[in-house]
């Protein structure tokens, strides 16, 4: 039944007052009432009893056995109950169970209904942010209890078990998301034959196998509590896959649904399961959702309703339902009322199927530009949601309060009173102040109403609606109104005491006839509290008999007559409103009765979803024809419907609709998308002469939809738009001249376009529509600064570096800030250089936290000053009075300033936390008198990378690299004399998804290029995150199959034989990486075979596949390359030559085939690709000129989607298979695989399989054996 409880938190003081004067007969019986010192947080009636708890907020527990008359205060066995229940939680499943928690790590658990308590000791406080207590669904006796600690906004949660009541706890495991069970509720796979399969299972969300953040989390299952397997089974939540950045698990009746969000996206991704084993995304016909921004409503045994959040500034939202199996939603209604705190005004009629009470927004086009405030108005369905309709009272439409407004306990409008509803609302055109606000009752479950009093009331049901009472909800009161004919006539009864009431409420399947008003004897709700019984046994003298009961149908259709849902019309056995009499059958329900209707249209529903038109269904997967019957795409087949009758629907097959027979089919619809083995082009030209950038908004795992969308800005400052890489191309900032572009690198969604003034367009839905904007200022016209800046969690808070006064002589850098949407840009700091926020999930209390680096007395001939701010600069910290420059990477903020006693040398500064910083304390063996520059390395290895300038004499850069130890003050040398170039770029690159492995190039011949000697340049390679280096080992032979003009003999790399690679000091484009994060173990360079690193035209394409251990030769001369799909498909251009042929290779560059994409030579700038390297699209920026086309660029779009029939296969238990073979990486340096204390393993697809990895996901199969420690394991 429905639970009744309200959580606020604490304790109490009781004082019997007796009631002077006896209640006449004609009235009901008022018990003296109860005082007590402290206000109620929550109470609840143990299911078909009179017992009651109450929680207050001083932390004691009452108790009552006869509906609130008496009570007692529990102190347990040994006293230790009183002033310590922080709160009290009834069992859902189990009317004799309870539990009462305490915050110093005792709680108490009751299995006879609060006559006794048994103490039981979990150290933990009970978590806030997640559920304290997880019910299963099967077994009372099974419960979790989660406890929380906390630092800033990230929980570490601790869940402990029970399969006893609490006779004995044992820790399931420690979590980041906490844990549940598989079977959360009564109706989970109650119809499947899973009884023993997963009765012990529990889901826990737990941090990353490398990354110890959000976006990296698992959920992992297991059926022994975690004893066989400590770190559990990944669940496969997609397509038969794992996925990482779950957030939180929810039961939901015969659902268990699991929320996903990937980096850079606030779109969640909804998984959802009917059995725990099979799970598929939910789709919500074509609309995205958010973290924090869609509500799990109370849904239905066939269906699942979620109400989504449309925009953060509107409190609007759309509501959806789901098929059967929740996996496609439908809308229902737009524009739904919800507040900040995600409640919506959505509740369905207690006890009747399919009546929906919704509130929404008349006026959203208002709202949403901030112009208006809300007009609600109220909705009812009769129908499950498929059609609403105004309420009416009187002829005049009716709108009421709901859940945004609940002023009371338990349900809103409704109870298990059949048909009896009331809420406070007013007639008119929309919703009115509460204050405003009278009572109406309904009597036929929401199709008609009547005013019952004037004014709000809290109200409440008993006796199956028999006795409807009333207290005025505003001000102080000292009466009682009730009624015994559902509401047409009222009387009253008086109270002792003048209350402000806080609660009314009854047994929760409001069949009795004692009703608990509880209320402050203070306005402000603080002091002493008064507890009413009030008993209208007694009033008739008579229980009803069958001739005072009607068969009263719980819905009726548009010509008033008994509809069908779900298969059945529905009824109920009522009280007459008129009856002189009582039912008086307390605790039992009211037994709905059903009729069984023939099947019409609406008993059945889409496997998947419907088409466009709405009138069929498209079918879940690729039709497959029976052998032999498609000979021509003209010929037809019998095939599939796509439509199924609704799970649970009872109605009758025989003579009524039959939808999900098979229908005539055209074979044209047979197969899946095109796998004709064939490779697609698609040729686009353009007018300019030239593109300047661009760039891939990267759609995330989580978030929906295919697309793949490219920003380009030409030559002549167009933008052109693609959302299919690069087939199709739109201009749709025609006349505008955009002079930059800034991809928003916390919300992949998100760019900003700029012009050179003040103006500016920006997207918030990946390219599909463009809004304008007005900045403070221009651009800051310093080419090498950031004119925007973003915050990592709050992803609407910008900052703007303008230009300022440049009009006066004085032209220099302001910076600004909009705290978030619909907010004005504000003044941050005057005469900056650059701006950043320092917030960081690593970083605690740092969400306001800023760095601004600031020219001293306001003028850019003045130090530069590094200054922070908690308080948008109102008051700062000067953190270095002269400073160069700082960087951010990873957890690490380094700072270079001069040093006091030597302004021509730099101090190295690095802090973690953002408020103190360390002076980094450089190895003996690094001897660099002058520090004239230093360059940040991609540090992501808990430990800074440093590059130190030895020498910044033009073309003769160069400089050790140096590794920190965790906290980035204490340093090592790493290598020597690596190389860099005058802009201070430097020859360094880690292999993206493989720990440890770097690759360098040193300046081998030092002593000579101090003599102006050129470079001669080597390339070495790290396993073990730059603790040993070695020379790279030459391959055996050349891409003809030739021999280099040296070798070696021993696998390894020497002095005079050893190859060498092109770094990325000179890359046109720092995105051409060596490797890809999703292919694992991949690197491709171009580069030569001998004593040092020639020139370009003597370079050789190479690659490696086991992360750099040994490399092959692939092509003769220079090539560009992009990876697709995760590795599985590489395709080559040649560099700076004209050419018609790209080169790939469909097993990790063993083998490869020449394609020809255009009929006339071209000459090839870049070859791009989704910057994830999983898409099956490639993308060439092409010059053309011909006889036809005269020096225009052009782009070719490769697509490889056809040339493979089907997914691969992944089975996470089983290792190596069909598709996939577990690799791990090798340390040529050590004996095992160790770095860091572990060994990792990895899913590689073999090269063989045909089939498409479509894995967006990390690609670890384990963080295999933990190692025993070695020196390397430990930091100085």
């Amino acid at each position: 039944m429905i639970s009744r409880w309200l959580l606020l938190v604490s304790c109490l003081l009781l004082a019997l007052i007796a009631q002077r004067g006896a209640a006449k007969p004609s009235l009901p019986k008022i018990a003296p009432p109860t005082k007590i010192a402290h206000k109620p947080s929550s109470l609840f009636y143990f299911e078909d009893t009179d017992i009651v708890l109450m929680n207050t907020v001083n932390g004691d527990l009452l108790r009552s056995v006869d509906a609130g008359e008496t009570w007692s205060v529990v102190e347990g066995s040994d006293g230790g109950m009183k002033h310590h229940v922080l709160l009290i939680r009834q069992h859902p499943y189990d009317n004799k169970k309870a539990y009462a928690l305490g915050p110093s790590g005792r709680h108490w658990v009751t299995t006879d209904q609060a006559k006794t308590w048994e103490s039981f000791n979990i150290a933990e406080f009970p978590a806030i942010r997640h559920y304290p207590l997880v019910f299963h669904g099967g077994d009372s006796s099974k419960v979790i209890f989660q406890g929380e600690e906390c630092a800033g906004r990230y929980c570490i949660v601790r869940s402990y078990y029970t399969t006893d009541d609490f006779a004995t706890v044992k820790l399931l495991r420690e979590s980041t998301g906490g844990c549940a069970w598989a079977v959360g509720h009564p109706q989970f796979a109650e119809d499947l034959n899973l009884a023993d399969e997963i009765k012990d299972r529990s889901l826990c969300v737990v941090s990353g196998l490398k990354v110890p953040l959000p976006h990296a989390n698992r959920l992992v299952y297991s059926d022994d509590y975690f004893r066989g397997n400590a770190e559990g089974t990944e669940t496969k939540l997609r397509e038969g896959r794992p996925v990482s950045g779950v957030i939180s698990t929810a039961a939901v009746k015969k659902f268990i649904v699991a929320a996903a969000k990937s980096k850079g996206t606030e779109e969640l991704a909804l998984y959802v399961s009917v059995d725990a084993k099979t799970w598929h995304r939910a789709e919500f016909d074509g609309h995205r959702i958010e973290e924090d921004a869609y509500t799990m409503l109370e849904s239905t045994n066939y269906s699942l309703q979620v109400d989504v959040l449309t925009s953060p500034r509107s409190g609007m939202g759309v509501l959806f339902t789901s098929n059967s199996n929740g996996t496609y939603f439908t809308r229902n209604i737009e524009h739904t009322n919800r507040n900040s705190e995600g409640m919506v005004d959505f509740e369905k009629i207690a006890g009747i199927q399919g009546i929906v009470l919704v509130n929404t927004v008349q006026n959203p086009k208002e709202v949403e530009s901030g112009s208006a405030k809300k007009k609600i108005i109220s909705r009812i369905s009769f129908d499950d949601g498929r059609t609403f309709q105004p309420l009416k009272a009187d002829g005049e439409n009716l709108h009421l309060h709901s859940v945004t407004a609940l002023t009371n306990i338990g349900r809103v409008f409704s109870s298990p009173a059949p048909g009896l509803v009331m809420g406070i609302g007013n007639t008119g055109n929309h919703l009115q102040d509460y204050a405003e606000c009278n009572l109406y009752i309904s009597d036929d479950a929401g199709v008609t109403w009547r005013r019952a009093i004037k004014h709000p009331h809290k109200y409440e049901f008993g006796d199956q609606g028999a006795v409807v009472i009333a207290v005025r909800d505003e001000g102080k009161v000292d009466k009682i109104n009730y009624s015994l004919d559902h509401g047409k006539e009222w009387a009253s009864v008086e109270l002792q005491h003048k209350i402000y009431p806080t609660m009314v409420t009854t047994t929760p399947d409001s069949t009795s006839l004692k009703f608990i008003v509880v209320g402050s004897l203070k306005e402000d709700k603080d002091g002493e509290y008064v507890i009413y019984s009030i008993d209208f046994d007694g009033l008739h003298e008579r229980k009803c008999n069958e001739e005072d009961f009607e068969k009263w149908p719980a819905r009726l259709d548009e010509d008033g007559e008994p509809d069908c849902l779900m298969g059945h019309k529905q009824f109920y056995r009522r009280r007459r409103a008129n009856a002189n009499c009582f039912v008086d059958e307390e605790f039992k329900d009211p037994e709905p009765i059903f009729e069984a209707c023939k099947c019409t249209a609406e008993d059945f529903e889409c496997e998947y979803r419907r088409t466009e038109d709405g009138k069929g269904c498209v079918p879940p997967s690729p039709l497959s024809p029976p052998e032999g019957e498609c000979k021509t795409p003209d010929d037809k087949f019998m095939g599939p419907s796509g439509w199924r009758l609704i799970p649970g629907n009872a109605c009758i097959r025989d003579g009524g609709e039959n939808l999900d027979k098979e229908i005539e089919r055209s074979c044209k619809d047979a197969g899946g998308p095109s796998t004709d083995g064939k490779i697609g082009v698609t040729l686009q030209l353009f007018e300019a002469r030239d593109y300047a950038q661009y760039y891939y908004l990267e759609r995330q795992s989580s978030s929906s939809g295919s697309d793949e969308t490219i920003i380009m800005l030409n030559s002549e400052q167009e933008v052109y738009v693609t959302h299919d890489h690069g087939k199709t191309w739109e201009r749709p900032l025609k006349g505008e001249k955009i002079a930059r572009v800034y991809l928003h690198p916390y919300s992949s969604d998100v760019a900003f376009l700029l012009t050179d003034g003040k103006e500016g367009f920006w997207t918030e839905d990946r390219g599909h529509t463009f809004k304008p904007f007005q900045a403070p200022a221009p651009p800051t016209q310093d080419r090498f600064l950031q004119t925007m800046a973003f915050h990592p969690v709050h992803k609407d808070r910008l900052i703007w570096t303008g230009a300022v006064g440049c009009h006066s002589g004085d032209c220099h850098s302001d910076a600004f800030i909009k705290k978030g949407h619909g907010k004005n840009w504000e003044p941050l700091l005057s005469y900056v250089q650059k701006c950043e926020f320092e917030s960081r999930e690593t970083r605690p209390n740092s969400s306001n936290l800023i760095y601004c680096e600031r020219f001293e007395k306001q003028s850019k001939s003045g130090r530069l000053q590094l200054l922070s701010s908690d308080e948008f600069f109102n008051d700062s910290e000067v953190k270095f009075v002269d400073v160069i420059n700082y960087a951010t990477m990873s957890e690490f903020i380094i700072v270079a300033s001069r040093q006091p006693e030597n302004p021509d040398s730099l101090v190295a500064s690095t802090s973690v936390d953002g408020r103190t910083f360390a002076t980094a304390q450089f190895p003996p063996n690094v001897q660099v008198p002058v520090q004239t520059a230093y360059t940040v390395l991609e540090s992501s290895t808990h430990a800074v990378f440093l590059h130190v300038t030895a020498s910044s004499t033009e073309g003769a850069e160069y400089g050790p690299i140096i590794k920190s130890n965790s906290n980035g003050t204490s340093y090592v040398l790493s290598i020597d004399a690596v190389n860099r170039n005058s802009l201070g770029y430097v020859d360094f690159e880690k292999m993206q998804g493989l720990e440890g492995v770097a690759v360098v190039n040193v300046v081998s011949n030092v002593a000579e290029v101090s003599k102006k000697a050129p470079k001669k340049l080597k390339t070495m390679i790290t396993h073990n995150d730059g603790a040993q280096w070695m020379l790279l080992p030459p391959p055996a032979k050349d891409a003809d199959g030739k021999s280099f003009g040296c070798s070696v003999e021993t696998g390894k790399g020497t002095d005079d034989c050893s190859l060498h690679l092109h770094g990325y000091t000179e890359r046109k484009d720092e995105r051409d990486t060596f490797a890809s994060g999703s292919a694992i173990g991949l690197m491709m360079a171009v580069g030569n075979v001998g004593d040092h690193l020639a020139g370009g035209d003597e370079a050789d394409t190479f690659i490696t596949v086991d992360g750099g251990i040994s490399w092959k030769s692939v092509k003769k001369g220079k090539y560009m390359w992009e990876y697709g799909d995760s590795g599985s498909v590489i395709v080559i251009v040649p560099e700076s030559k004209p050419t018609k042929t790209i080169h790939y290779s469909l097993d990790e560059g063993d083998t490869w085939e020449e394609f020809q994409f255009s009929d006339v030579e071209v000459r090839i700038n870049d070859i791009s690709t989704l910057p994830s390297d999983t898409s099956k699209n490639f993308l060439l920026w092409a010059r053309v000129s011909n006889s036809e086309v005269q020096d225009k660029f052009a782009t070719f779009n490769i697509d490889f989607s056809g040339i493979r029939p089907r997914p691969c296969l992944l089975d996470e238990h089983q290792g190596d298979n069909d598709d996939y073979y577990i690799w791990e990486p090798k340390h040529p340096f050590q004996e095992n695989n160790c770095l860091f204390g572990h060994s990792e393993q990895y899913h590689r697809k073999k090269p063989s399989a045909q089939c498409w990895n479509d894995w967006r996901e990390s690609h670890v199969h384990s963080i295999g054996t933990n190692c025993t420690c070695t020196r390397a394991d430990y930091e100085w």
